[in-house]
């Protein structure tokens, strides 16, 4: 999914970010306890591959809980990285944060305090863990992205300088099946794919992870499986293939969606079905957590690294053989 959206205050974001970080001793990414690959950016990685790491999945109440456990191993076990899952609404939670930053700062003079720079996707809970950290209200929060519009400084306790930054989308979400992960988050706008498409991968995503609790909250007797169809090879206008994720979850989100919409207020007059309100209530359940604790991805899903070129050992032989000659 070669999706574009990058507003013009995040690309001012970018050159602020690069900006301060000379001046930073930690960096904290927060991601999606749910999505926790799907919302790292890998532009911000690129920016900040030369400074220690505290990962923090966000809304680790709303995510399964084994999932989470296999996702900080994953992030622990990668060089000058740790990562904490917490509620950010949750004090309590956020008291080890501090400790983890001296901890990855390393030897930080005694009359200053270890600066940190708090960055994420819009709409993973940057600005709830601030407040939280700050124990008050520092920065603005909300249910749309992109609410931070511009850098913000807080110092807390335990000797620690936050910097806030505006959330950062990249430029295009190139990751198909992250781009619907995402927006069936909230994370992108609503607007950016469409709604029932959206609402139709969820449903297949969800019936493969977590068919019991899937089928108990619509009360699906079965769980339809994906059958191939005429589109599934569709290129796109710049000639990109289409991943057909249905078939990657082996379920018919389409048929899951309609028995939802007309279980759920979106049967209408003559057996028509509104897709549409199926959609809403399904995005909207996931969202508030109300299918349970889920998690969309584990690290078995990232993407392999594609190959590293070598040279062409035929074109190799064949200048040895001249050489000789």
């Amino acid at each position: 999914m070669m999706l574009g959206w990058y507003p013009g205050h995040m690309n001012k974001a970018r050159r602020q970010i690069l900006e301060a970080l000379p001046e930073i001793d930690v960096v904290i990414e927060v991601l999606d306890a749910r999505l926790p690959y799907s919302s790292a950016n890998p532009m911000l990685a690129e920016l900040t591959r030369h400074k220690p790491v505290l990962k923090i999945l966000s809304r680790a109440d709303l995510a399964d809980p084994v999932r989470t456990k296999e996702w900080t191993a994953h992030f622990d076990a990668q060089p000058d990285t740790r990562a904490l899952a917490v509620t950010t609404t949750q004090s309590r939670e956020l008291k080890r944060i501090p400790k983890l930053c001296h901890e990855l700062a390393g030897q930080v003079r005694a009359d200053r305090d270890v600066r940190v720079m708090v960055m994420g996707i819009p709409n993973v809970g940057k600005s709830t863990l601030i407040n939280g950290l700050a124990g008050r209200t520092i920065a603005k929060t909300g249910n749309e992205p992109a609410v931070t519009k511009r850098q913000q400084k807080v110092r807390i306790n335990g000797q620690v300088a936050l910097i806030d930054t505006p959330g950062v989308l990249w430029p295009k979400i190139e990751d198909q099946a992250s781009a619907y992960r995402l927006a069936a988050s909230g994370a992108i706008r609503d607007t950016a794919i469409d709604y029932v498409d959206v609402a139709v991968v969820a449903a297949a995503e969800l019936a493969k992870r977590y068919p019991e609790a899937f089928s108990a909250r619509y009360k699906l007797k079965t769980l339809p499986p994906y059958e191939g169809h005429p589109d599934a090879d569709r290129v796109e206008a710049d000639g990109d293939a289409q991943l057909d994720l249905l078939a990657e979850a082996g379920f018919d989100g389409h048929a899951l969606l309609s028995t939802i919409a007309s279980k759920r207020g979106g049967l209408r007059a003559g057996g028509e079905v509104d897709l549409h309100r199926g959609a809403e209530v399904l995005l909207h359940e996931l969202r508030d957590g109300k299918l349970g604790r889920v998690t969309l991805e584990t690290p078995d899903d990232i993407p392999a690294a594609p190959p590293e070129e070598t040279p062409d050992a035929s074109a190799s032989a064949s200048a040895d053989d001249e050489a000789a000659g």
